[in-house]
């Protein structure tokens, strides 16, 4: 989905570790905590309806650092349960560089924002022409299996490049650090080499053969 218009100088943070959310990708959330339900209620009075997805990461004095770069997603959908909790869904709109948080003025952070850098992540689905993809399915298989994952291999085989590659970078069990390194890759093509490095590290490390 794309956004008309500027993307806005300020917008709220969402630090949610292993939360993996990419431009054109869709990110279903659930929201109960009073301080992410306060920004839900002020998101929805913006025009363009963004929460900034972002990692949290250890810092050097044991204190949560976050991530220099993380993804603006707009609310698309948003539903309330019995018990006041919200299930909500971004829609990926653009990664976005943390210049500086902003805290005191909601119970939730925010940030100043720098969109620079990321006009791709603004236009159509990329491709990925040295695309191997039976390779890639057997490297997948392979993996899905040492996790005891499962999934159905028919809409694999038929998803676009771009939806195959970033549906399993986001919900594919890596670590945090792992997928801000999905998330940071600067190409469909090095998003999908990083992804295949991974599923081989797991594969390694638990004691499999990777077959080159």
């Amino acid at each position: 989905m794309r956004l008309k218009g500027d993307l806005p100088d300020r917008i709220p943070l969402f630090p949610l570790p292993g939360a993996l959310l990419l431009p054109r990708a869709r990110l279903p959330l659930q929201l109960f905590e009073p301080r992410y339900l306060a920004m839900l209620e002020d998101v929805l009075k913006t025009p363009h309806r963004l929460i900034g997805m972002i990692q949290p990461r250890p810092g050097p004095d044991g204190q949560p650092r976050l991530a220099a770069i993380g993804c603006a997603g707009r609310v698309t959908a948003f539903s309330e349960t019995d018990d006041g909790r919200y299930m909500i869904t971004l829609a990926g709109i653009s990664r976005f560089r943390l210049l500086r948080e902003i805290s005191g003025f909601a119970p939730y952070l925010s940030a100043e924002a720098r969109w620079d850098g990321f006009e791709r992540d603004r236009g159509g689905p990329e491709e990925d022409p040295g695309f191997d993809r039976e390779t890639f399915l057997a490297t997948l298989g392979r993996y899905f299996a040492s996790q005891q994952l499962s999934t159905d291999w028919e809409s694999l085989r038929e998803a676009g490049d771009e939806l195959l590659v970033n549906s399993l970078a986001m919900l594919c069990p890596f670590e945090p650090e792992d997928k801000q390194a999905l998330l940071e890759a600067p190409s469909l093509e090095t998003r999908r080499e990083t992804l295949v490095t991974l599923m081989e590290f797991a594969l390694r490390s638990g004691g499999e053969e990777v077959v080159q």
